[in-house]
């Protein structure tokens, strides 16, 4: 029903019939996400349940385009106020863009150091012109008060400490968490607060970034947002790359409006510690209460934040027990080492030719996925392509962005990853993902290697890749 009502929408819209509607990752959102694209218009789709939080999302998109901020156009909203058409802003975002040249072995160059200068100059844009705004329509609260900062600790305490038996006397490191409040609520919590401001919801269209996730945005303290973008474990940054962009985003603030420097920078590490711990209790609900495995893979990056930051950036108010608690989880084997929830999965993904015969199954346990490419395009059949492979550019290129191969690939990532989630639960130990062509020289090759990487990206298991006509 959804999925009908989505259509209609587009065609009200875009005035053509729906030709292709494709299902998109929602990133562990309850809101769904697909790609609609008709003869000569496309555009996201989205379907959310909770109609308050989507009244904060179109309120917020209005308010901040007005702004000049660049957020998603909002193309069509449904009478029932659950289903909405948006500017699609493609798939890379500032964290993908941040992998990829790690992966390439370009690292944090000059060009992504001005690329985060620009979003950190867009924050500052973003926090001062938005004080002004209704947050009478912000979801679930209009402030990042005292009770919201309770949420994050006792997400910190309940689903960190507890979950891996962290020592803590509940009644001191509650007084401390109170006094911890205070200090931070001392600082101007005027400012248009995104909350969730970090490179996975940063989109790069254009050639520009453009902002999305802002729901959840209410009234509250500047330095939480810098926090939860220099300080995102996930995205690493070196130490030297986030004091230059924190000096940038301060002049850049600076030039909207006064600050007091000095209170800024003391305050903005307590944000930055808050934020951590937030993000600490996060990775413990999804890793060690949901059994997520690939999220336990960020604890030890969020505890080297911890680490310096405690170490290097002080606090000028006693807090004695948390002190404490921090201490005893940089000093903690399990938090530098989480301990999977599995036994250790290996997937083995593999391409091969047809004319071969599809591969065996080695492990004893009888197979996996076998995914047939011949019915997607062939680059094999131009004189230009038949030099290469699926790991070579030229095809890559080809390949890439054709909505044949991506619904493939989408539908096999679903399947696969079904199946990599029951396999991790149960502890087995080995699944088989397999991609054939004519030649085993392109399509399969390149669908290998997307897969194996989509695996890596998202799930923390073991990923062998094998080319067998390679």
């Amino acid at each position: 029903m959804t999925e009908e009502i989505l259509k209609r929408l587009y065609e009200q819209w875009a005035g053509e019939k729906v030709q292709e509607m494709l299902a998109l990752s929602a990133n562990g959102s309850n809101r769904k996400y697909w790609r609609l694209m008709g003869a000569s218009r496309q555009c996201i789709a989205a379907y959310n349940a909770d109609v308050a939080e989507n009244e904060a999302f179109y309120y917020y998109s209005s308010a901040l385009k007005k702004r000049g901020i660049r957020v998603p156009e909002l193309y069509s909203i449904h009478d029932d106020r659950q289903h909405y058409l948006q500017q699609d802003l493609g798939d890379t975002t500032l964290y993908t863009l941040l992998l990829d040249r790690r992966r390439a072995g370009g690292g944090f160059d000059s060009d992504m150091l001005n690329l985060y200068r620009q979003v950190l100059a867009d924050l500052a844009q973003m926090q001062v012109s938005g004080r002004d705004l209704d947050f009478s329509h912000a979801y679930p609260r209009s402030d990042f008060d005292a009770r919201s900062i309770g949420w994050d600790l006792n997400y910190f305490k309940y689903y960190f400490l507890k979950l891996r038996y962290i020592p803590f006397d509940e009644e001191r490191l509650e007084q401390d968490f109170e006094h911890f409040t205070d200090y931070l609520l001392d600082a101007d919590c005027g400012y248009f607060m995104y909350r969730d401001f970090q490179s996975r919801n940063i989109m790069l269209h254009d050639g520009k970034p453009y902002y999305i996730d802002y729901q959840g945005a209410r009234r509250g303290a500047a330095q939480y947002d810098v926090a939860s973008l220099l300080f995102s474990a996930k995205s690493d940054l070196p130490e030297a790359v986030r004091q230059d962009l924190l000096t940038h985003y301060i002049l850049c603030l600076e030039s909207r409006q006064k600050i007091n420097r000095k209170d800024f920078l003391q305050r903005f590490y307590g944000y930055v510690l808050v934020r951590i711990m937030q993000a600490l209790g996060a990775y413990g609900y999804r890793g060690y209460y949901e059994r997520k495995d690939y999220f336990l893979s960020s604890i030890p990056l969020a505890v080297r934040n911890l680490k310096q930051v405690i170490d290097s950036h002080p606090l000028p108010i006693e807090l004695p027990h948390l002190a404490q608690v921090w201490r005893r989880i940089v000093e903690s084997e399990e938090s530098a080492h989480p301990t999977s929830t599995a036994t250790g999965l290996t997937v083995k993904v593999m391409s091969f030719s047809y004319k071969k015969g599809v591969p065996q199954d080695t492990s004893g346990n009888g197979g996996g996925y076998v995914f047939d490419c011949r019915a997607l395009p062939n680059p094999g059949r131009y004189p230009e392509y038949r030099c290469y492979t699926g790991k070579d550019q030229p095809v890559i290129d080809f390949l890439k962005g054709n909505e044949e191969v991506e619904q493939f690939l989408l539908g096999a990532q679903q399947l696969v990853g079904a199946s990599i989630k029951k396999y991790m639960e149960r502890n087995f130990s080995s699944l088989m993902v397999c991609f054939g062509c004519t030649g085993g020289q392109h399509r399969s090759v390149y669908c290998a290697e997307r897969m194996a990487k989509w695996i890596s990206d998202n799930f923390d298991c073991q990923v062998d890749i094998n080319h067998c006509e390679q």
